[in-house]
């Protein structure tokens, strides 16, 4: 009995150990990506407009399919005066009652229409690929935004492993000046010093854990994952990237990115539409056959000899001359939308070189701001350590250790946060040019 109350005992011990470790997950960088990509809800909707898309020009192109049609009619009449004479000729007999069948089939196809099928065709196609961009371009930023989530949960992470270590150190420091006031070398004003100051790093510790949480569940939302469950991210090689020139990220921007792509698609579908309002002027030539069932004998099957099938061939030229004075204003209108896509092309390209230099200045910014830092923390741990030296030969007052002491916590809080940024100021680059991926 009593082994099997310790064995209890110690499985209600180990428990939230292992639910712990159940709802913990190990991700990297790119792994988080990718799990993001495929979990995305917009990607998904993404993928159904270029269905949608492609299914809007299979339709356009079944319109340049042959016609078809044909119908069947069943008649009967009742006719009560059955005897008719016209003009005072002998007059003829008709029967009470008259049942006929009559089918029709036709086939057409147009043969000429100015282009408008090939123009349609084509203008759909386009269209379809504008969806295809438009996919990637939300795939970019689902890849951005998960980046940018986890750039964010590592400098907390990182925030929270400097606080510990400065919860430790001061703890010892707390330790220290308890032991100088118990043998009068510190007044009591010293030690409430230390004690206020672990009080401020624990509040700090509390505030950075709360943040924690709510990235880690954003983070899960993103990618897809059990909202409870606990991400222990790895360092995201956080080793500076070396610039190309700026005109290289110029060009590849020019030349890569999505609205870019997708306003020189739409101008060349405004380009088809134009050439197929312009057709409206031409004339259009289509041909047919026409198949006729006749059987007026009553029976559903008739006898020999009492029914006709014939079958008609023919040819059809139409032109709306009207067109050719009427259409005019149409075509001036499809010219002035072509011409406001080529302008809002020149907007977009004008935006994405404002963008793409104040990111290229921004991660240099961050690159500067680590080498600076790097240099305030050699100093910081300098002067932290003169003052620990000094303080403990009473030379120093608690005020100027804990003083040290903190420019040498915050210093290397800055030097993390400093390092994330520019991580995610380099994929911020990227994302200027049109592909995170390179």
């Amino acid at each position: 009995m009593i082994n099997r109350t310790l064995k209890l005992s110690c499985l209600a011990l180990l428990m939230p150990g292992i639910l712990y470790a159940q709802n913990l997950k190990k991700i990297t960088l790119p792994e988080a990506v990718q799990l993001g990509i495929e979990n995305s809800k917009n990607l998904k909707l993404s993928q159904n407009k270029i269905e949608e898309a492609r299914a809007r020009l299979e339709v356009v192109k079944d319109n340049a399919l042959p016609t078809a049609d044909a119908s069947f009619l069943y008649n009967h009449a009742e006719i009560p005066t059955h005897k008719l004479s016209i003009g005072g000729a002998t007059p003829f007999t008709l029967p009470n009652r008259a049942d006929a069948f009559i089918g029709t089939a036709a086939v057409q196809e147009l043969v000429y229409g100015g282009g408008k099928l090939k123009y349609a065709r084509e203008s759909t196609r386009l269209l379809a690929e504008v969806a295809g961009l438009d996919a990637d371009r939300n795939k970019e930023e689902v890849s951005y935004a998960v980046i940018d989530t986890y750039f964010s949960l590592y400098k907390l992470m990182q925030s929270k492993k400097v606080v510990a270590q400065n919860l430790a150190s001061i703890a010892s420091q707390l330790k220290q000046a308890q032991r100088f006031f118990e043998q009068g070398i510190v007044t009591k004003n010293d030690v409430l010093r230390f004690q206020l100051q672990q009080s401020n790093i624990t509040l700090t510790d509390l505030e950075i854990e709360s943040n924690r949480k709510v990235v880690n569940y954003n983070l899960d939302i993103l990618l897809g994952l059990p909202e409870d469950t606990e991400l222990e991210i790895s360092n995201p090689e956080l080793t500076s990237q070396q610039l190309a020139s700026l005109s290289s990220y110029m060009d590849r921007a020019l030349s890569s990115r999505q609205e870019l792509q997708q306003l020189d698609l739409r101008n060349r579908a405004a380009e088809s539409d134009l050439k197929s309002v312009k057709a409206n002027t031409l004339p259009t030539v289509g041909v047919g056959a026409n198949l006729y069932y006749i059987n007026p004998s009553g029976k559903f099957i008739p006898p020999v000899n009492q029914y006709i099938m014939p079958v008609t061939l023919g040819a059809t030229l139409s032109w709306n001359i009207g067109s050719l004075w009427t259409n005019k204003n149409k075509v001036s209108e499809s010219r002035i939308q072509q011409k406001n896509i080529q302008i809002q092309k020149e907007i977009e390209s004008d935006q994405v070189k404002t963008e793409v230099n104040r990111n290229y200045q921004g991660y240099q910014l961050a690159l500067n701001k680590i080498s600076i830092l790097e240099t305030s923390i050699a100093q910081a741990v300098e002067n932290d350590r003169l003052l620990e030296s000094k303080y403990k030969n009473n030379v120093a007052s608690a005020i100027d250790r804990i003083d040290a002491e903190t420019l040498l916590y915050q210093a290397k809080i800055n030097l993390e946060i400093a390092k994330a940024d520019a991580g995610l100021a380099y994929y911020t680059l990227l994302k200027s040019t049109g592909k995170i991926s390179q």
